[in-house]
């Protein structure tokens, strides 16, 4: 009885060791030791435990506050970057000495942005990311600026900060005299400051200058003279050597006569052949609107019929009454009439006269002149037949018929005749109104 084990015990016969419980619980993985207890580093953990509490309520507090910020950041950029108000595309002028709260004030009075608030939010906003990243600094600056349709509150920074104003358009035509460019400038609302003196006639050089609003009148004038001088110098060096020209201002005096003479890009080259090969010859230039100029100056009406008795008036710049060229030009003339004064067309031609197509045609002899200058009586006389025809026609006219002219003298033979008005869009002398007041032809001066 004493050798008996108990039941749940046996003892393996190899190793003597003591096996307990059933072969299933046998079977089980030994389960490691326990680790011994570090008392020291546990009492340290123990009083460390209210920091690590501070720090991570801290570092939660930061997270949160991050994750909200961040929420807000996206929610503002969302609201900065959605479509404005503005239904179309407008100009909306800011003047200058205007801070950050008038400029969002004017904008929302012109419908760009629908809260002014939150317009100078996304403007400091701006400034601040801006002043971050160690960009350039965003501004607002005055000016004229074009807000495209339903511009958002950061485009509308940009593009007040950029500066990019928007560009106004001043166009000088060909063929107006000094004093009346002067006063084009004057009347442009877009331009400001005052014109000292008119320049001399011929020294501006007309073409189309993109402008800011408030751009000062004399500015473009000093420009339109630098850029003649530019101009004419470039042709001049360009020239035939056998021109009658003595000087560069001949040329403008001339070129000056071409453009009033004609507004026809194909025409001008054959326009300054007549007058360089009548000057050749010594012959009078007879040009109409020499006859306007010399009567006027530079507040000529170049539309305007020309009288009689004014072909008869010697004037400086009359070239019916003067031989060679005026003393002055009588306009100012483009670069194409600079370019085909001193490079004009290889011909012999000493005439010109209106085909009625607003073209010219031209002739070597008075002969040719002569039968031209019946061709185009007739073509005026069927103008004429043709532009009276819906009148009659109607037998309540709106407007009052014109008396019929009184019969014109049959008009002799000039050598240069202008009785069609140019092109559409150029600032030429018109066709005169009434055939009893036209210009007659004048017998051809001999050398």
């Amino acid at each position: 009885m004493r050798n008996r084990q108990p039941a749940d015990q046996r003892t393996d016969g190899v190793f003597g060791r003591t096996l307990t419980g059933s072969p299933a619980e046998r079977l089980e993985p030994t389960r490691p030791p326990a680790r011994p207890r570090r008392h020291r580093l546990d009492r340290e953990q123990r009083r460390a435990s209210p920091l690590l509490r501070v720090l991570s309520g801290l570092f939660t507090f930061v997270l949160l506050l991050m994750l909200l910020v961040g929420g807000l950041a996206y929610l503002f950029d969302s609201h900065i970057d959605a479509a404005g108000p503005l239904e179309r595309t407008k100009v909306v002028a800011i003047p200058k000495n205007e801070g950050a709260h008038e400029i969002a004030t004017r904008l929302e009075r012109e419908g760009v942005v629908s809260d002014r608030r939150l317009f100078v939010a996304g403007y400091l906003w701006a400034k601040f990311v801006a002043w971050l990243e160690g960009g350039k600094p965003v501004q607002l600056k005055a000016g004229d600026y074009g807000m495209k349709q339903n511009a958002s509150i950061r485009q509308v920074i940009d593009v007040l900060s950029e500066g990019k104003t928007v560009a106004y358009k001043v166009t000088v035509p060909e063929g107006l005299t000094s004093y009346q460019i002067v006063e084009k400038l004057k009347a442009d609302p877009n331009l400001s400051g005052e014109i000292a003196t008119v320049p001399a006639e011929g020294s501006l050089l007309p073409d189309t200058f993109m402008v800011d609003r408030g751009m000062q009148r004399q500015s473009i004038l000093d420009r339109m003279q630098a850029q003649a001088r530019r101009a004419a110098e470039k042709a001049w060096a360009q020239r035939r050597k056998d021109l009658p020209l003595k000087s560069l201002e001949e040329a403008i005096v001339l070129a000056s006569i071409v453009e009033k003479e004609t507004g026809r890009g194909d025409e001008r080259e054959r326009v300054a052949a007549v007058f360089v090969n009548r000057l050749k010859a010594n012959m009078r230039l007879q040009s109409d609107p020499t006859i306007l100029y010399g009567l006027s100056g530079g507040k000529t009406v170049w539309n305007r019929p020309i009288q009689r008795s004014e072909i008869a008036q010697k004037t400086s710049h009359n070239t019916y009454q003067i031989d060679g060229l005026p003393p002055t030009p009588i306009c100012n003339p483009g670069r194409a009439a600079i370019e085909a004064v001193l490079n004009p067309a290889d011909t012999k031609e000493l005439f010109f006269v209106a085909d009625g197509t607003g073209r010219h045609v031209f002739a070597e002899t008075i002969k040719e002149h002569n039968a031209n200058v019946q061709k185009w009586r007739a073509a005026e006389k069927d103008i004429k037949a043709k532009a009276a025809a819906p009148l009659a026609a109607d037998e309540t006219p709106t407007t009052a018929a014109q008396p019929p002219a009184e019969p014109a003298k049959k008009p002799k033979t000039r050598a240069v005749v202008r009785t069609a008005p140019p092109p559409a869009g150029k600032t030429k002398e018109a066709a005169p109104a009434e055939p009893a007041k036209e210009l007659p032809w004048a017998t051809k001066p001999k050398p």
